[in-house]
């Protein structure tokens, strides 16, 4: 068996910008980027042809926004203006590590996360100290070119653990993103609120299963490796 954890609001608490394209344009414009007049509008369009599930860098995103307008950017710069802006505070929420610790008891460890700016995921791992949990394979969508629920990412995440993607447990907030592990013959333990239901409501089609909390991911291991899912 393999594990897979989700990490921005499964394994960490993360601020985020109020408005993105606000804390984007900021960026750029201190590393001497003119911003259009309309760009929160820019940013919000879309500039890129995407097939279904496919992941775009915030990059590549942001540089479209900028061209649809008329400015070019040097990539670097547009990276770095990028990774400033999600560059906030994170704390890792409580129980996370104890279930990675349970979880490398049992078998491979990874991390399976949607994030659309290169090296974030990297690292808040090192920035929390998550990562000398030894995660034995660490997936971003940014890198693999997927998001989930998609399929793809989540055989990524198999194979680079070494295991079949029926025998991957994969733990996130989100029932449709994380969920989507059960399309492909996985496991999905989805962490509930306060208030008992799935983390992140992104779509009610995945919203009846149970849920589980954090701190409990240990027991609930232990209760799948026994067939008591």
């Amino acid at each position: 068996m393999g594990v897979s954890f989700d990490l921005f609001g499964t394994l960490v608490a993360a601020e985020r910008p109020a408005t993105p394209a606000t804390a984007v344009g900021a960026e750029l414009e201190a590393r001497g980027v003119t911003v259009p007049d309309d760009w929160q509008d820019a940013y919000g369009e879309l500039h890129h042809d995407l097939p279904p599930g496919r992941e775009l860098s915030l990059v590549d995103h942001v540089a479209g926004a900028l061209e649809s307008r008329g400015v070019v950017a040097d990539h670097e710069v547009s990276r770095a203006a990028v990774i400033a802006a999600f560059d906030a505070s994170v704390e890792v929420r409580p129980g996370a590590r104890a279930a990675v610790a349970t979880a490398r008891e049992r078998g491979p460890v990874a991390v399976c996360s949607n994030c659309s700016v290169p090296g974030l995921v990297e690292r808040t791992l090192e920035q929390t100290g998550l990562e000398a949990a030894g995660f034995d394979a660490v997936v971003s969508s940014v890198d693999c070119g997927w998001r989930k629920p998609a399929p793809e990412i989540f055989a990524v995440t198999a194979e680079r653990l070494g295991v079949s993607v029926a025998d991957l447990v994969h733990v996130g907030d989100d029932p449709q993103a994380d969920g989507g592990i059960e399309d492909v013959g996985g496991t999905a333990l989805v962490l509930a609120t306060a208030d008992g239901g799935p983390g992140n409501r992104t779509s009610t089609g995945r919203s009846e299963r149970d849920t589980v909390t954090l701190e409990a991911v240990p027991d609930r291991l232990e209760r799948v490796v026994e067939g008591q899912t």
